[in-house]
């Protein structure tokens, strides 16, 4: 860790075990422009990539979201995914009927003090 830089923290509390694994039945998505230079030749992989651009941008988004404007999309966001256009979010559990929950706070490193910037 270096002055002047911004960390964030992310800690995971659960009423179960306390080891949380990502679940299989994943519904949220978002854009990952690192992959900009992968080749589509579906055409329907194209225009949910042009749905997804326009609507969201870098924002996260669920599966619901786009049902409307396209109901068969599964297997097509798959591909999208499985290209690395698209990064899958998958829910974190634990053992089953417990809860987990996420955390995440923002911290400044400053030359005399050090500030969470995420209590507001």
């Amino acid at each position: 860790m270096a002055e002047g830089e911004l960390y964030a923290i992310e800690t995971f509390g659960s009423t179960g075990k306390g080891t949380v694994f990502e679940a299989p039945d994943c519904s949220h998505y978002m854009r990952d422009f690192e992959n900009d230079s992968v080749a589509l030749r579906n055409p329907k992989a194209k225009a949910l990539l042009a749905h997804i651009n326009n609507h969201f941008g870098s924002l996260a988004f669920c599966r619901r979201w786009i049902e409307d404007a396209f109901p068969r999309h599964v297997a097509v966001l798959r591909d999208l995914v499985n290209s690395g256009i698209v990064k899958a979010y998958p829910p974190l559990n634990d053992v089953a009927g417990s809860h987990v929950a996420q955390y995440e706070h923002t911290i400044y490193l400053g030359a005399q003090r050090k500030e969470i910037l995420s209590r507001g």
